[in-house]
């Protein structure tokens, strides 16, 4: 039975994982590792720690897609439309630029859900807390060292972490990488933002006519959204939540300060925005080190094969575009490159 290892529970590495399952007709052992507590990468969705009901997300907003890919990628939309795990938009979201012919889809129960449902079709064992330091070649099978435990041996890899990570493993994967893919990977490039989400008691009230506001005027906070409403969800049991979305410039100058810090420097300025606001019962900023790819690897349609026996492929959205399609369209052409080998 081929063990086959996936590096990433984010969109990318679900899909894959989920596509691989339904592809492959012979047994396979798939396992998916992240170094996160939970699935979702950039789509995480966090809860309150005193309702896990309330939610707020964290990454992605909301799924534009185009006309294009509505066509192209129309069986995956059709798929999670089908389970509920899609809807329609219809919340207002105030300044959101809107293309001919673009639908917004949100997450009902949360963006994080989209990964869950790949994962859970892909039938994978799925580790969290797992960092990979090393990958070595070890009797043509792979073997990954992890921070804590012992190494383990596998057939094949897809690593979907961000690139600048893919950058940092040690052992034989480093010599393996050609110059010419070192300098294609090097110059993959991200913006850096911080996400902060506040969680509120049942039955509070915050009464603007927005579900979402994209800010134009101010320094530190670029988009505002009260999230259970930007889902159309109004419960009297759960209570609200609200997501800040800092500016790039914001995130990059305040990259290596203090979580505490950061989050106050974004209440102050959320007062401004929003005056009056009680106070939230529970707080969670997260900092998106790789936030949106700005520059995706050259002439990589979608994935890098590293090496083809045993297999080793590098895919995401750092050889695609920072969006759900982005995702998709990585997923399809690693399972094209990896196809031959399974």
């Amino acid at each position: 039975m081929a063990r086959v290892l996936i590096v990433g529970a984010g969109v990318t590495g679900s899909l894959c994982a989920a596509l691989l399952r339904r592809q492959t007709s012979r047994p396979l052992y798939l396992a998916v590792w992240d170094n996160a507590e939970d699935s979702g990468g950039r789509m995480t969705t966090a809860s309150s720690p005193h309702n896990p009901q309330c939610t707020a997300d964290l990454g992605a907003q909301y799924i534009t897609c185009t006309p294009h890919y509505a066509k192209k990628h129309q069986r995956f939309y059709d798929e999670l439309l089908a389970h509920g795990i899609l809807r329609p938009l219809t919340s207002p979201i105030e300044g959101m630029v809107m293309k001919e012919g673009d639908c917004n889809f949100v997450a009902t129960q949360g963006i994080s859900s989209i990964i869950k449902h790949y994962l859970k079709e892909s039938g994978a064992e799925v580790y969290f807390r797992h960092r990979v330091t090393q990958i070595n070649l070890r009797n043509d099978k792979w073997e990954v060292s992890k921070q804590t435990g012992p190494p383990e041996q596998f057939d094949l890899i897809v690593l979907t972490m961000p690139v600048p990570q893919i950058l940092q493993l040690q052992g034989d994967i480093a010599n393996l990488i050609s110059e010419c893919q070192r300098q294609q990977l090097e110059a993959v490039s991200y913006s850096s933002r911080y996400a902060l989400g506040l969680f509120y008691e049942a039955g509070t009230k915050i009464d603007v006519p927005w579900a979402g506001q994209y800010i134009t005027s101010n320094p530190c906070i670029r988009f505002v959204s009260i999230d259970n409403k930007k889902r159309n969800i109004e419960s009297s049991e759960i209570g609200p939540s609200l997501v800040i979305h800092t500016t790039v410039p914001f995130g990059v100058t305040y990259l290596e300060h203090s979580i505490e810090d950061v989050q106050e420097l974004i209440f102050q300025q959320l007062e401004n925005i929003l005056p009056g606001l009680p106070q939230p019962i529970a707080t969670k900023c997260q900092k998106w080190r790789h936030s949106q790819v700005t520059n995706a690897a050259a002439n990589c349609p979608g994935q890098m094969t590293l090496h083809h026996k045993p297999f080793l492929a590098c895919g995401g959205d750092g050889f695609t575009q920072s969006n759900f399609d982005g995702c998709i369209t990585s997923a399809l052409c690693i399972l094209e490159a990896l196809k031959n080998y399974i």
